[in-house]
């Protein structure tokens, strides 16, 4: 999972070397903290945060198939 969001996010990026995921548990969700280079922020977000909703819905997919539930977050 963690390597599908951040390959996602460095196709995004100006910066892919500046892109990193965390992950860290919350209860049973386990949440992926998305870090990108300020000047890339708005990419990953979008407009309207259209972007950021489709990285959140592609992980969400992934993460049914695993049996598991996620959250995405983007720092």
């Amino acid at each position: 999972m963690k390597e599908l969001i951040t390959l996602i996010a460095k196709s995004l990026v100006k910066q892919p070397e500046a892109v990193s995921v965390t992950v860290t548990a919350k209860g049973d969700v386990e949440v992926y903290e998305v870090h990108v280079a300020p000047e890339d922020m708005g990419k990953v977000i979008g407009k309207q945060g259209r972007i950021a909703k489709a990285i959140r819905a592609v992980a969400k997919a992934a993460a049914i198939k695993e049996n598991k539930k996620i959250s995405v977050e983007i720092v």
